[in-house]
């Protein structure tokens, strides 16, 4: 083990190759993780937009008086 390490330590060539590989490795779990935090930010924005109209929406119809509440989901109830 220590014969192949110090051959492969020794040699600049196979050095630079293996750190590339290394650095491309990084490089690429480096990027998926930043699309990752992306997606997660995406997704808090359009839970957070959501959010906000559903909180209007109940706004909305806590303001009705109780006839309009009874006939407005008259209109969506299934006879």
């Amino acid at each position: 083990m220590t014969a192949l390490l110090s051959v492969l330590s020794g040699n600049p060539a196979i050095l630079g190759v293996l750190t590339s590989v290394i650095a491309a490795l990084g490089w690429g779990l480096h990027q998926r993780l930043a699309g990752a935090r992306a997606e997660r930010a995406r997704q808090t924005e359009a839970e957070a937009a959501t959010r906000a109209l559903a909180d209007q929406v109940d706004n909305d119809i806590g303001a009705l008086p109780a006839g309009a509440v009874k006939k407005e989901l008259k209109s969506w109830a299934r006879d």
